[in-house]
């Protein structure tokens, strides 16, 4: 039977750490030119229906690493810019390739896309969650302070794809998480939900409270793609939810800064914070590569 990733609500704790161990691993071989043992002449098609830096060629150098190819599919590339079904494109990719990696707007369309596909689908990145991103994050977490349970991870911004996955990929490694998030921006309902009864999370207006005792804080633009129409209300509803020196000064010792990327500076995060923490954020970047492939290896193997 075949495994997608879609949410990390879809894996256990033991299958997070397996991937994340799997990750170290290749990271490893990787660093010192060794070969990964991975079965040549994989193909993986890549959907694009939101444009991407980090996601592309994380994606894209991962599959040729590990003996495939990527084959990047834009709306305008085909024809699903033209109005062919996600089903059809879904049946038709299976017989081609080995494996579909989609970003794209809405959950539904990756939920039916798997659905269809008889070859994994991973998430990409999609409005409600964005798994492959925080196990990069988790991946990163572990290499600092060496483990995750026990942890506290502190999110500061908008509740959205990135504190939505955030929230559950924390919780399941036994992390406790607090977000602070303005009452309008709250993370998905069935988020939170899931957080009730997962472990210890707290849900705050506060940015303060949120951050005390934090060794690791995470925070994300103020308007996402697609959101920039929104950016003028949102810099007013986010302006006390900057990651500052203030912020940092109530974290605890040796905390972490991480953040998704693109940033802006001034906004989200100041750029002392930013570049004090640069190390770490562009560590996480980097292990966006080892933790996707870490991804692949493990549903394609």
């Amino acid at each position: 039977m075949k495994k997608d990733l879609l949410t990390l609500m879809d894996l256990s704790r033991e299958e997070i750490e397996e991937i994340l161990n799997v990750a170290d691993q290749l990271k490893y071989e990787q660093k010192n030119g060794l070969k990964h043992s991975f079965p040549a002449g994989k193909t993986l098609a890549m959907i694009f229906e939101k444009s991407s830096t980090r996601t592309r060629v994380s994606f894209e150098t991962g599959i040729f690493q590990l003996g495939g190819q990527g084959i990047f599919l834009s709306s305008q590339d085909s024809q699903l810019g033209r109005g062919e079904p996600i089903r059809d494109t879904a049946r038709v990719l299976s017989r081609y390739c080995d494996c579909i990696m989609i970003r794209t707007f809405s959950q539904k369309t990756v939920e039916e896309l798997a659905e269809y596909a008889a070859i994994p689908v991973i998430n990409g990145l999609t409005d409600l969650f964005h798994p492959c991103q925080v196990l990069a994050d988790l991946m990163t977490i572990r290499e600092y302070h060496t483990r995750l349970s026990g942890l506290k991870a502190c999110y500061i911004g908008d509740g959205n794809n990135m504190a939505n996955s955030i929230i559950i990929g924390g919780l399941k490694c036994g992390m406790e998480v607090a977000a602070a998030c303005p009452p309008d921006y709250r993370p998905a309902q069935v988020v939170l939900d899931y957080a009730k009864d997962a472990g210890a999370f707290t849900l705050t207006d506060s940015p303060e409270e949120a951050a005390r005792g934090a060794d690791v804080i995470f925070t994300d633009v103020w308007a996402s793609m697609g959101q920039e129409a929104e950016s003028a209300k949102r810099a007013v509803a986010f302006a006390g939810y900057q990651v500052n020196d203030r912020i940092m000064a109530l974290a605890g010792k040796g905390c972490i800064v991480q953040h998704c990327l693109p940033a802006h500076r001034g906004e989200e995060i100041t750029e002392d914070v930013f570049e004090s923490h640069a190390d770490e954020i562009f560590d996480e970047a980097e292990n966006r590569l080892h933790a996707q492939k870490a991804v692949m290896y493990t549903l394609m193997k």
